[in-house]
C-alpha cells in the first residue's frame, strides 16, 4: 500500500490539513500504516499536483493560514481502483522470529527478556485497542458504514495484538522450559 490510499482513507473520513493528519495518524491509522510528519506533507502536495485532493486555504486568527485537503473526484476513482486492486496476502516477517530461530546460537536468557519486551509492548497495544472498542464501539452490531469499517480493521488489530501476545507467552514458556535441562 503506498502512502497515498492510507491519506485518501483518512480524509475520505474527515478533511483536513496535513498537521491534522499527521495527528491522526499517530492517534489511529497510524497503528497500521506509519508515516512522518514529513512524509505526510510530501505526500499530500504529489497527490495535490496528481489532482487527487483538493486544497482550501483557510483563514486562521493570531496563527498561519492553513490549507486543508478533501479528496478530488479523481481521488475518490484512484481509491475505487485501489480498493478492487488484489493484494498480496500478509506475512509474518519479524526480527525477534529469527531470533528466536537462532537462539541456541547466542544467550538465552537475553532473548527470554527480549520476548517479554515484546510481549509486554504487545499487550500494552492490546490494552489500548480494547479501550478504544469500549469506548467508541459500544453497539458494534448497529454499525453500519464508515463506521463499521473502522471498526473491522480495529478488530483485526485486537486479534493481532491477542495472537503476539499469546505467541510470547508460548515462546517464553518453552525458553524457560529449555534453560532448566
Amino acid at each position: 500500500m503506498a502512502l497515498e490510499h492510507a491519506i485518501l482513507v483518512s480524509l475520505t473520513e474527515h478533511s483536513g490539513s496535513g498537521y491534522e493528519l499527521a495527528r491522526r495518524f499517530d492517534k489511529s491509522i497510524g497503528f497500521f500504516w506509519t508515516a512522518t510528519h514529513q512524509q505526510i506533507y510530501r505526500v499530500l502536495k504529489r497527490m495535490h499536483e496528481a489532482g487527487w485532493v483538493d486544497g482550501v486555504e483557510v483563514e486562521q486568527d493570531g496563527r498561519p493560514d492553513k490549507k486543508v485537503y478533501s479528496v478530488s473526484t479523481a481521488g475518490h476513482a484512484e481509491l475505487s481502483r485501489w480498493i478492487a486492486e488484489p493484494t498480496q496476502p500478509g506475512q509474518l516477517r519479524d526480527e525477534l522470529a529469527i531470533k528466536i530461530r537462532a537462539a541456541e546460537h547466542g544467550d538465552v536468557a537475553a532473548l527470554i527478556d527480549e520476548v517479554a519486551r515484546h510481549r509486554d509492548s504487545h499487550a500494552e497495544r492490546l490494552d489500548h485497542y480494547r479501550r478504544m472498542e469500549k469506548r467508541d464501539f459500544a453497539a458494534p452490531e448497529q454499525l453500519s458504514g464508515s463506521p463499521l469499517h473502522q471498526y473491522l480493521v480495529l478488530r483485526g488489530g485486537i486479534r493481532v495484538e491477542e495472537g503476539f501476545t499469546e505467541w510470547c507467552e508460548e515462546v517464553l514458556a518453552a525458553l524457560e522450559r529449555s534453560t532448566r535441562r
